[in-house]
């Protein structure tokens, strides 16, 4: 997947295009390491690379159950737990990408309410329903937020960047200006 969304013909293949895109990118903080490198917490927080897609994988899954007339639940924990693997993790986040697809490709109508659930502190208690394309666009702005936060693991990880992690995991050809990310036998990736 390049780095920009390509064109978008209507305002659903564009949502899920971004959507997609985001995923990539949160899941491309990810190429090249090992789970206990995917687990680690590099930074003063507790956030690791593998427990964020994790966390949104579990957070997407709850937002478009809501959709569909779900209790909302927990969620999921930041963390890898001892014995999970950063495939599993990104197997069943594609999982859920393939399930939030099929749930929106069986909507008509992007502005169809979503009741918002009652009890949940951080949601208003001034606003009866969402259309389904607001809850789409929380969505997206989840998981954008948390492909950010993966950035900063990752590079605090290995120095590793987003766009040497792409053209490594896309095979673009190293230019003077972008070399692709390189596994290096100590564990250390490069992005010179």
């Amino acid at each position: 997947m390049p780095g920009l969304v390509g064109p978008v013909a209507d305002e659903r293949e564009a949502l899920l295009g971004y959507l997609a895109q985001q995923r990539y990118v949160l899941c491309l903080a990810a190429y090249g390491l090992t789970d206990e490198q995917a687990r680690a917490t590099p930074t003063v927080s507790a956030l690791s690379v593998g427990g964020l897609i994790k966390h949104v994988a579990a957070t997407e899954r709850g937002w478009l159950g809501t959709v569909l007339g779900r209790a909302p639940d927990d969620g999921a924990d930041f963390r890898m737990a001892q014995g999970e693997t950063l495939a599993d993790i990104i197997t069943e986040y594609e999982l859920v990408a393939t399930e939030t697809e099929e749930i929106v490709a069986g909507i008509d109508d992007l502005g169809r309410p979503v009741p918002v659930p009652e009890g949940v502190p951080w949601f208003p208690h001034d606003v009866g329903a969402w259309s389904v394309r607001w809850v789409l666009l929380r969505v997206i702005e989840e998981t954008a937020r948390h492909a950010g936060h993966a950035d900063i693991l990752r590079e605090s990880i290995d120095g590793a960047t987003a766009f040497p992690l792409m053209a490594a995991a896309e095979g673009w050809p190293e230019t003077p200006f972008l070399k692709p990310w390189r596994y290096r036998s100590n564990n250390v990736g490069s992005s010179t």
